[in-house]
């Protein structure tokens, strides 16, 4: 990435935040904890969308039980837009709603880049405090075209608490604290941090270990932003897409009560 490709940024005027939600590797996660916070965002009053960015694994059908819509096309100002799904108080969108979830994506990365630009731009978000990007895992095209192409906000970083998982993740972190990228890195979520049984939440049972978000937190000096429990109903809940569901365990609230003030009052102030 040089130094022109850098400053040639779009800002999206209705936009007033953009957050990526990334992650080192797969499996963490991640598109509970965006879509999650995009929740908790809502559930505070702010106008709030969500991307799924993952172009070739796409979360966002399954977690608003929304397999098999598609999205309706509509004309405004001369322009043809895409109209976002809106559920649970969020804009949702996700190229899973234009796919075959039974075909293999066989997109190479500028096609990739190019379905993300289309979905970014031609979708009708409507006046938003908070645009929630679930990005692909690892550091790839998809990330390195946001980062290239628009004006992001802050980045969180989602982890889980085992320390064998931690070289993926300083490798994300390192791509957004580059010099010639330079976007805010929020802080680490710690997903899974612990089991803890609805019936018994009292009961801890640390089933990945322990101390991986907050060794990153030192390594990097980064902000430890929440750690997000783990119980037996979470995977039903995002199955069966009862994403409003995900918040009635306290524990779980939480936690992603922690990570809405660390987006809504960062150490890096966005716009409110």
């Amino acid at each position: 990435m040089n130094k022109q490709q850098a400053i040639v940024k779009k800002i999206l005027p209705n936009i007033k935040n953009i957050i990526m939600v990334a992650s080192g590797k797969g499996g963490v996660g991640k598109s509970t904890v965006a879509a999650g916070l995009a929740l908790s965002l809502a559930m505070d009053g702010h106008a709030v969308g969500l991307l799924d960015a993952d172009i070739y694994g796409p979360s966002v059908p399954t977690l608003f039980n929304l397999h098999g819509e598609q999205p309706s096309i509509a004309e405004q100002d001369g322009k043809t837009v895409i109209e976002p799904f809106i559920k649970f108080g969020i804009r949702a969108m996700s190229i899973g709603f234009f796919i075959n979830p039974k075909q293999a994506m066989l997109w190479r990365g500028p096609m990739a880049s190019n379905g993300l630009q289309q979905l970014l731009d031609e979708t009708n978000w409507g006046q938003l405090d908070y645009l929630v990007i679930d990005t692909p895992p690892g550091t790839g095209d998809i990330h390195l075209s946001l980062l290239q192409q628009y004006e992001i906000s802050g980045v969180i970083i989602v982890t889980t608490p085992q320390k064998i998982a931690l070289d993926d993740v300083q490798k994300a972190i390192s791509m957004f604290k580059n010099e010639h990228v330079s976007v805010p890195v929020l802080g680490i979520v710690e997903n899974m941090a612990w089991f803890s049984p609805s019936k018994h939440p009292k009961e801890k049972y640390f089933l990945f270990g322990q101390g991986g978000g907050e060794l990153l937190s030192k390594t990097f000096n980064i902000p430890f932003l929440a750690q997000i429990p783990l119980n037996e109903d979470i995977c039903s809940i995002c199955d069966g897409g009862n994403l409003n569901d995900l918040l009635n365990d306290i524990a779980v609230k939480n936690g992603f009560d922690e990570l809405l003030k660390g987006v809504t009052n960062p150490a890096t102030e966005l716009v409110n």
